[in-house]
């Protein structure tokens, strides 16, 4: 009897043991499909085209190698730029059984994704769906607008002026600027902020001018180059990105201005060709990244650059397969409602050193960094588009330099 008593006990553990264990390979294998929704079409596409190319690369990275042993997979979704569009989008990758979506380039898109992930999570419990967003930096989206299902990796726009109005501040011969923004929330947002931290910080600069031109449409900027000229401006602050970067910078070249260009996206798509070497010492970019970083990100960079003809610059998209395979192995599951809660607080070390999803508004908290745009030499070799030119750090920005605060009253599920 007590043999047989003791057999069973043993058995019974042995299960137990295995049953503790299961969970723990639960999502192990699991494919995770994580719907891309950005610009192929239009005058952005080269950006989602770039965009698109480096989740697929780095799916490949991680795939093989994440914490959780899960496959991810990238389900591209062309949105043209349209927030509308982004609803049909977000709908068509539900429809296909889709729990995670990414999209980044634009927010008035973001924050109709947002909205629509809100309203079917709340009406279809048991089908939740978590947005990562890559790329939209408008402050709203972790404030006033903040949601459970949203977790943003780029830092947003008042912590890319918070450090990038440090190092204005320091530069006694900056006297005059030039607002220069695109019109919709993110152009609105960066000049809104670059008012008030230079009139914070720096109050005797003078801003000169400023203006808002649409989205996506203008084909020459000569004209507003002419008005910067004009007011007399010895620098301009842009968030434009894109092709209203790229022509922008190649009108200024071409109207021999000489002042210096304050960047959010200097080194997207076609930008860095723009350039070219009139503006070597002129361009600077505040961004989670830069061209030179040494490493493992450098050795990813060039194998990019070797295998797309392309430059990756979209650092973000390491940052949600990092913290991703990170939560889905802590919350032993891919589902959506456990992965969000593991996101929450999660801290990790990426290519920027630690970064902290932070609780309170899923704003991610990491390191930036300016750089200014000059010739490859030894150390900073990385030709940006082959140019012969790249980006080289001038200043780093610790995670609490930049980080601002939050107005988020979080509404968590449950």
């Amino acid at each position: 009897m007590y043999s047989s008593c003791k057999h069973v006990l043993k058995a019974t553990v042995a299960a137990s043991l295995i049953a503790a264990a299961l969970p723990v390979l639960a999502q192990k294998g699991e494919t995770v499909k994580i719907a891309w929704i950005d610009p192929l079409s239009g005058l952005m596409a080269p950006v989602g085209q770039n965009q698109v190319k480096s989740f697929q690369f780095f799916a490949e990275k991680f795939n093989a190698s994440n914490p959780a042993g899960v496959k991810f997979e990238i389900i591209p979704i062309d949105n043209k730029l349209s927030p509308a569009e982004s609803l049909n989008a977000l709908k068509s990758a539900i429809d296909q059984g889709v729990r995670y979506v990414t999209q980044g380039n634009g927010s008035g898109a973001a924050l109709a994704i947002v909205d629509a992930v809100n309203k079917h999570n709340e009406r279809n419990p048991g089908k939740e769906v978590v947005y990562l967003n890559h790329s939209a930096v408008d402050p709203d989206l972790t404030n006033s607008k903040c949601s459970y299902w949203h977790f943003r990796m780029d830092a947003d726009t008042s912590m890319k002026m918070e450090a990038l109005t440090s190092f204005i501040k320091d530069q006694p011969d900056i006297k005059k600027i030039y607002l220069l923004n695109q019109n919709y929330a993110h152009g609105h947002q960066v000049a809104k902020y670059a008012k008030e931290t230079l009139g914070r910080k720096r109050p005797d600069i003078q801003i000169v001018g400023e203006d808002l031109h649409p989205l996506a449409q203008v084909r020459d900027f000569a004209p507003y180059v002419a008005k910067i000229k004009a007011s007399g401006a010895d620098s301009v602050i842009t968030g434009n990105w894109g092709s209203d970067l790229a022509l922008l910078i190649k009108a200024a070249n071409e109207a021999g201005y000489t002042g210096r260009f304050f960047t959010y996206y200097a080194g997207v798509t076609g930008t860095p060709t723009a350039l070219g070497q009139g503006s070597a010492g002129r361009v600077y970019q505040i961004a989670y990244n830069h061209y030179n970083m040494g490493g493992q990100m450098q050795k990813w960079q060039e194998e990019f650059q070797k295998k797309f003809d392309a430059d990756f610059f979209t650092g973000s998209v390491i940052h949600i397969y990092t913290l991703l395979g990170e939560a889905m192995a802590k919350a032993k599951s891919t589902d959506p409602v456990k992965v969000a809660a593991a996101l929450e607080g999660l801290k990790s070390k990426s290519f920027n050193g630690e970064v902290e999803m932070r609780k309170t508004d899923h704003q991610l908290q990491q390191t930036l960094y300016l750089s200014v745009w000059q010739k490859t030499d030894a150390k900073n070799s990385y030709s940006a588009e082959k140019t012969g030119m790249t980006f080289v750090p001038v200043r780093t920005f610790e995670p609490y330099v930049s980080s601002t605060p939050t107005s988020c009253q979080m509404k968590r599920p449950g």
